[in-house]
């Protein structure tokens, strides 16, 4: 999959640059030792993956010409809330899915299939979850919208730096010093470690092959 946003592009930053968990600091802030600070969070970020937000229904389903077109759906207004008090991060997702369709005569209940997957170091899918959103058109009425919910689940230890990579990250460092101008993070254990410790929750429709070419190629 290619993704729309990724948090791991966020990770590669200038020289000095400080990984923290949690704090009142913000990204961009200049700490005292001159370096700039990235504030790390171990609640996925929540983004849809390239090709995925929108789906197009034809009938018959075998057409993609512009008169077999039935039905198109987006899937916007994502949000998300994280709850990370305990062992098990869990961050819920909202969003909004909105149809139009082109012939309107009578009611017509169309049920149109999402996921959620958690994926860890911007590529390994670690759990997925399918749900399903039924949109509710009236007689005569081109539109409906209806709101969906998914969850996911991160383990805390998963998300945590282990000790070593973290003070490697917050060592202050003396302007004119040997490793003043290394970014710990070209170092490969310390980007590896990285990379393992953050998460992504990704939530799109769920698209046969024949609709993510279509939506690749239209």
């Amino acid at each position: 999959m290619t993704f729309r946003k990724s948090a791991i592009a966020a990770l590669s930053l200038p020289v000095f640059a400080a990984v923290l968990l949690g704090g009142c600091r913000h990204t961009g802030d200049l700490d005292e030792t001159g370096g700039i600070t990235a504030v790390r969070t171990a609640c996925p970020s929540v983004a849809v993956p390239a090709g995925t937000g929108d789906i197009t229904l034809f009938d018959p389903a075998t057409s993609h010409d512009a008169t077999a077109l039935d039905l198109t759906a987006v899937l916007t207004n994502v949000r998300s809330t994280c709850t990370d008090a305990g062992d098990d991060i869990l961050t819920t997702v909202t969003f909004s899915v909105e149809g139009r369709r082109l012939r309107t005569d009578g009611a017509r209940d169309v049920t149109l299939p999402y996921f959620i997957t958690v994926v860890q170091g911007g590529s390994a899918v670690v759990a997925k979850r399918l749900g399903h959103a039924t949109l509710h058109f009236e007689p005569g009425q081109p539109r409906a919208s209806v709101q969906g919910t998914a969850t996911a689940t991160v383990s805390r230890a998963a998300a945590t730096l282990p000790n070593d990579v973290r003070k490697k990250l917050l060592e202050k460092r003396k302007a004119g010093g040997e490793d003043a101008a290394v970014d710990p993070l070209t170092r490969p254990e310390v980007r590896q470690a990285v990379l393992r410790a953050t998460f992504e929750a990704l939530v799109g429709f769920q698209l046969t092959n024949d609709q993510l070419k279509y939506n690749a190629t239209r």
